[in-house]
C-alpha cells in the first residue's frame, strides 16, 4: 500500500518492501498493484480531482426543480448537463508544448492553430456573447464570502476558499468513494446528501445556496486553478443573480486556458476546463486517434467523444504524439469540421455567432489576451495570407497572472478600456484575399524554423525547409483539385452547349456558331492549361522535396559526425578512466594486500624471536644439564637420572608458559650456584656396579 503523507513523501505500509532506494533517507515504497495505479494514474487523478466533475454533478442533480430552472435561465444548464470525460494527458501535455505564448497559438509544422469562440461554444455550450467577465479585484475578499456565502477565506489578502468547506456547505461533506461502493451508489449517495442540506424554498437561504454552487462551478470547472482551493475573485458578478446570465463565460474560460497555456512547459497539466483542448483535438487532428466517437448528435459536442485509453508510460505517449503530429499529412488536418452541423438543437451557437471569426480581446478579470484569429484563417474556408506574427511587446498586453488575492484593488474595466471597447464592439473580422497559402508557408517556416516540430524530426529539418515545401505542395495539390473541378464543370457545360446547337460536328462547319459555346471551349482550353501547369509543378515541387529531404538527412549525419567522433573521443576518455581508476582501485588493493603481509610479517618475526629465546633457554638448559651430568658422575648418581631429567623436561617445552617458568627457573638456579639433587640412591653391591 502506498501511503503519501503531507511532504510528498511515500512512506511503506505494512507488509511492503523497498524496491528503488532514493538518494539520502527517501526510499520508495509499495505494492505492485498500487503502484501500477500510481505510475500510470497519477496524473490522470490529479486531473480529475482538480476538476471535480463528479461532485459538481452530484450537487446540480440534488438541488431542487426551481434552481436547475434559474440555471438553465442563466446558459449554464448545458454545460452543467455534461458527463465526465476521463482526462487525455499525453495529449493535453503535447499541446501545451507546442503552445506559442506569444501569438496564443499552437505551432505545427502545417501552421498556427488555436481554438476559438466558435469551438468553445460548440463543445461546451457555454455562451460567449454578452458582457465582458470584467470589474474589480481586491486584496481581500473575507467580507462579501462571509456575508453572501457564510465561509472564511483562507488568509487575510486571498481570494481563495477551501474547496472541502464549500463542499460541505451544499451537503457533500466527503466526496471519497466507501469501500466497496459503486460509482453508481456513489453519485446517488452525493445527490441524496446535497438533495437534504438545500433549502427547497425561494428566498435569501436559497440565494446562499446558488451563489455557493455557482462559485464551485465557475471556481472549480470553468476558471479552475491547479491546487485544491477554490478562487472567488469573480464572486463580485454573483452578488445580482439576475445579472449572472449576462457574462460571456465561455470567453473567460478562453482566457483563462490561454493563460495556462502560457506557463512553463515544466508545468505538467494544465489549469481550467482541459477537456475542451480534447475534443478541440478530436475533432481537427482525427488522425492522431485519441478519441473515440459515441452518441451521434448529442450536444454539446463534448458529449460525443471518450478518451480511448492508452496504457503507455505518459513519456512515451507524449514522445509518439509528437512524432504524429510532425508527420501528419497536410490534408489529413480538419480546418472546417463542423460544417453539416444541425445548429438548430444549439441555439447557443446562433448567438454567439456574431463574435465568431474575428480578431478579438478576451477577458476574465486581471487575464486580457487577444484571439489572433486572423492566423487561422482556414478555419473560416478562407486561404491563410500573409500576416504580421505577434510577439509580446506592450505592457497590457497580458497585464497580470492568475490572480493570487495579493495585489492592489484594480478596476479592470478602467485599466485596460481600450480592450474592453474593443470586446463590446466585437472586434475585427478576419478577411482574406489570398488566392492560395504558399506565401504564408513560406513566412511561418522563416518565422519559425525547427520550432514547428517536437519529435524525432526535429534535427532532420532545422529551418523549416521540408515543412514550407510540404506546405507549398500541399497548396499547390489544392489548387490543382480546385481547378480539376473547375475544369470538370466547363467540359459539363461545354457539352450541353454543343447539343444544344445540334452537336460537335455541326456547330464546327456551321460558321454562325454559338458564341456560348466558343467562349466555353476557350476557357475550357485555358483550365486544362492551367491544370497541366499545375501538375507539372507539383511533380517538381515532389522532385524538390524528395530532394531536399535527402540532403537536410545527409546535412544532419554530418552535422552529427563530429558530435559522433567527439562522442568516441569522450567514450575513450572515459575508457582510459574507467582504466585508470581500476588501476587506482588495483594498486589500493596490493598496498592492502602489503600491509598484510608486513603485518604477517611482523607476526612471523614475533615468533622466530620466540623459537630463538626458546632455543637459547634450550642451550642454557643443555650447560645445566652437562654440569649435572659431570657432578652426577663425581658424586656417583646414575646416568639414567640425568637422562630421565632430560626427558621431562623436553616434554613440559611444549607448552610455551611451562617452557617459560622452566626458562626462569633453569636462569635463576644459573645465577645462585648449583641446583639441589636429590639424595644419592643406595651403591649397589659390589661386583655388580661399573668397574673403575
Amino acid at each position: 500500500m502506498v501511503i503519501l503523507n503531507a511532504t510528498g513523501v511515500v512512506s511503506p505500509s505494512e507488509g511492503d518492501r523497498p524496491i528503488v532506494a532514493l538518494s539520502g533517507q527517501r526510499v520508495l515504497w509499495a505494492s505492485s498493484f498500487r503502484l501500477l495505479t500510481l505510475l500510470m494514474f497519477a496524473l490522470q487523478s490529479e486531473m480529475r480531482s482538480r476538476l471535480g466533475w463528479a461532485v459538481v454533478r452530484a450537487i446540480y442533480d440534488g438541488l431542487p426543480d426551481f434552481q436547475r430552472a434559474r440555471l438553465e435561465g442563466m446558459g449554464f444548464g448545458p454545460f452543467l448537463r455534461l458527463e465526465e470525460l476521463a482526462p487525455d494527458v499525453a495529449l493535453i501535455q503535447a499541446l501545451k508544448e507546442r503552445w506559442d505564448p506569444e501569438c496564443h497559438a499552437f505551432l505545427f509544422p502545417w501552421g498556427h492553430m488555436v481554438p476559438t469562440l466558435e469551438d468553445v461554444v460548440r463543445i461546451t455550450g457555454l455562451r460567449v456573447d454578452g458582457q465582458a467577465v470584467t470589474g474589480t479585484t481586491y486584496t481581500s475578499y473575507q467580507e462579501p464570502v462571509e456575508r453572501l456565502l457564510g465561509l472564511e477565506v483562507r488568509g487575510e489578502r486571498s481570494s481563495l476558499v477551501q474547496r472541502t468547506a464549500l463542499q460541505a456547505s451544499l451537503g457533500v461533506a466527503s466526496a471519497r468513494r466507501q469501500t466497496g461502493e459503486g460509482l453508481a451508489e456513489h453519485m446517488e449517495r452525493m445527490t441524496d446528501d446535497a438533495r437534504a442540506a438545500m433549502t427547497e424554498e425561494e428566498g435569501e437561504a436559497a440565494d446562499r445556496d446558488l451563489r455557493r454552487f455557482l462559485t464551485l462551478v465557475i471556481g472549480k470547472l470553468i476558471l479552475g486553478t491547479r491546487g485544491d482551493p477554490v478562487s472567488c475573485r469573480c464572486f463580485p458578478l454573483l452578488e445580482d443573480l439576475s445579472s449572472v446570465g449576462n457574462y460571456a463565460w465561455g470567453a473567460a474560460l478562453l482566457a483563462h486556458l490561454f493563460d495556462s497555456l502560457g506557463t512553463s512547459s515544466r508545468v505538467t497539466g494544465v489549469a481550467g476546463f482541459f477537456p475542451l483542448l480534447q475534443v478541440w483535438a478530436y475533432y481537427h487532428l482525427p488522425s492522431l486517434g485519441r478519441g473515440v466517437a459515441r452518441r451521434r448528435g448529442a450536444v454539446p459536442l463534448l458529449q460525443r467523444w471518450r478518451f480511448c485509453r492508452d496504457e503507455r508510460s505518459l513519456r512515451r505517449q507524449v514522445t509518439m504524439i509528437h512524432d504524429a503530429m510532425d508527420t501528419i499529412p497536410f490534408g489529413h488536418v480538419q480546418w472546417t469540421p463542423y460544417v453539416g452541423e444541425d445548429d438548430a438543437t444549439q441555439p447557443w451557437v446562433e448567438r454567439g455567432r456574431p463574435y465568431f471569426g474575428r480578431d478579438i480581446w478576451l477577458h476574465c478579470y486581471n487575464t486580457v489576451v487577444l484571439l489572433h484569429h486572423r492566423l487561422v484563417a482556414r478555419t473560416l474556408g478562407l486561404h491563410q495570407a500573409v500576416v504580421e506574427f505577434p510577439t509580446r511587446q506592450r505592457s497590457w498586453e497580458r497585464p497580470g497572472r492568475s490572480f493570487r488575492g495579493i495585489q492592489q484593488v484594480t478596476d479592470w474595466t478602467v485599466q485596460v478600456r481600450e480592450q474592453l471597447d474593443d470586446w463590446e464592439q466585437r472586434g475585427k473580422e478576419v478577411v482574406s484575399e489570398a488566392a492560395s497559402d504558399e506565401d504564408y508557408y513560406r513566412a511561418y517556416a522563416r518565422r519559425y524554423g525547427a520550432q514547428v516540430y517536437r519529435g524525432t524530426r526535429r534535427p532532420l529539418d532545422p529551418e523549416g525547409r521540408i515543412a514550407s515545401l510540404e506546405g507549398v505542395l500541399h497548396s499547390t495539390i489544392q489548387q490543382r483539385d480546385d481547378l480539376q473541378a473547375v475544369v470538370d464543370q466547363l467540359r459539363g457545360e461545354l457539352e450541353r452547349a454543343q447539343q444544344m446547337v445540334g452537336g460537335a460536328s455541326s456547330s464546327r462547319e456551321d460558321p454562325g456558331r454559338s458564341v456560348l459555346e466558343g467562349q466555353l471551349a476557350a476557357a475550357t482550353a485555358r483550365a486544362e492549361d492551367a491544370l497541366a501547369q499545375l501538375r507539372e509543378r507539383e511533380q517538381e515541387l515532389r522532385t524538390a522535396l524528395a530532394r531536399t529531404t535527402a540532403l537536410e538527412t545527409e546535412m544532419a549525419e554530418l552535422h552529427l559526425r563530429p558530435e559522433a567522433a567527439e562522442a568516441t573521443r569522450w567514450r575513450q576518455e572515459a575508457e582510459a578512466a574507467a582504466r585508470w581508476q581500476q588501476d587506482a582501485e588495483e594498486a589500493v588493493r596490493l598496498r592492502a594486500e602489503a600491509g598484510d603481509l608486513r603485518t604477517q610479517l611482523g607476526e612471523e618475526r614475533h615468533r622466530s624471536d620466540m623459537l630463538r629465546s626458546e632455543m637459547r633457554g634450550l642451550e642454557r638448559a643443555l650447560a645445566l644439564v652437562g654440569r649435572s651430568r659431570s657432578v652426577t658422575s663425581r658424586s656417583g648418581i646414575p646416568s639414567g637420572s640425568a637422562g630421565h631429567y632430560l626427558t621431562g623436561s623436553s616434554g613440559q617445552r611444549r607448552n610455551e608458559e611451562e617452557e617459560r617458568r622452566r626458562r626462569e627457573r633453569a636462569l635463576e638456579g644459573s645465577e645462585t650456584g648449583p641446583r639441589a639433587m636429590d639424595p644419592p640412591s643406595p651403591r649397589p653391591p659390589e661386583g655388580t656396579g661399573e668397574s673403575g
